[in-house]
């Protein structure tokens, strides 16, 4: 019988496994993108898609719950103002899990863990240094030909 099987327990006990999910779903939210095993893996998309749904209502209550579980400020403001308003228009399935391959060392099977947000934009690398470098090569490659 699957009697009392609906959590996966992943070797540890209660209080062990709540906060190791906390930290992972904290550093899914602070990276956009995990590495982990499969079975812990599974279980962060779990907590997350939950955290993800009570965090779209936007009020202070599911601020509150929230907070519970993500305790670091910083990521838990990133989660509200950049992260949550990206996902609104999805009903479900915020993240996603793939897998990477196994271990070598012991074989675990490891997954990737990613947020279905689009990726932030970054700054493009100033391409003036680059124009004065070439216009200097090129005064200089004048005054040898004169």
């Amino acid at each position: 019988m699957s009697h009392q099987d609906k959590v996966k327990k992943l070797s540890r006990p209660r209080p062990h496994r709540l906060l190791m999910l906390a930290n992972l779903a904290t550093s899914l939210f602070a990276h956009r993108r995990i590495e982990t095993t499969h079975a812990k893996a599974t279980e962060l998309r779990r907590l997350a898609d939950r955290l993800i749904t009570i965090g779209k209502k936007d009020t202070l209550a599911a601020k509150r719950q929230v907070a519970e579980t993500i305790r670091d400020k910083a990521i838990h403001k990133k989660l509200f103002t950049e992260i949550i308003p990206n996902l609104q228009d999805r009903n479900s399935g915020y993240t996603r899990v793939i897998k990477k391959g196994v271990r070598r060392g012991d074989a675990a099977v490891i997954s990737i863990v990613e947020l279905l947000t689009p990726k932030p934009k970054q700054a493009e690398p100033d391409t003036k240094k680059k124009k004065k470098k070439s216009s200097a090569k090129s005064e200089a490659a004048g005054e040898k030909a004169a």
